[in-house]
């Protein structure tokens, strides 16, 4: 277990996968996130079992509340780069709908990059957002990641072609 102010961040256990798959199914969350279909309960375990138990490239957690252990939503670092030190972080807080909020996201997000950073010796952690994604963008700004770049039209949705932009945070920057 990972520990912070408000959250703890613990293995993502099978008891958790229901919630998770609703909170995934969220229109508002779904759009942005890779995976835009829905999923079901066989997606779900194939997430659970291909990335989180046997991908040695992929570190992902629960996050709950720190002080009544509640699941809130999840995080983690994926593509992990062990060559160059670099990984993809990837967090949603589903309770509430609060998304990528100043309290639990911020927390966990801290949490997962101390580890990435001093514990995985890892030198780069960043991200792709789509452009619509305010929240997160404002989110991954205020915190003191960097833009990186931008991938012209490089996502469709609801019948319209989005930039993605890249962001990182360097570990001599945390």
């Amino acid at each position: 277990m990972l520990k912070g102010k408000n959250v703890n961040l613990t293995a993502v256990e099978k008891s958790d996968l229901q919630q998770l798959k609703e909170w995934r199914n969220n229109l508002d969350f779904r759009k942005n996130f890779r995976e835009y279909r829905e999923i079901n309960d066989e997606m779900q375990n194939i997430w659970f079992n291909k990335f989180v138990i046997e991908d040695k490239n992929t570190i992902m957690f629960s996050i709950r509340d720190a002080a009544n252990n509640e699941l809130l939503g999840c995080c983690g670092l994926c593509y992990i780069n062990w060559v160059n030190r670099n990984a993809d972080l990837s967090f949603y807080i589903g309770k509430d709908n609060l998304y990528a909020d100043d309290i639990y996201a911020k927390d966990a997000v801290n949490v997962l990059i101390n580890y990435g950073f001093n514990e995985l010796g890892l030198n780069k952690i960043w991200t792709e957002i789509y452009e619509f994604d305010s929240k997160k963008i404002n989110f991954l700004q205020n915190y003191g990641f960097k833009k990186d770049g931008q991938l012209r039209e490089n996502y469709f949705y609801d019948g319209k072609w989005w930039d993605s932009f890249i962001f990182s945070i360097l570990k001599n920057e945390k």
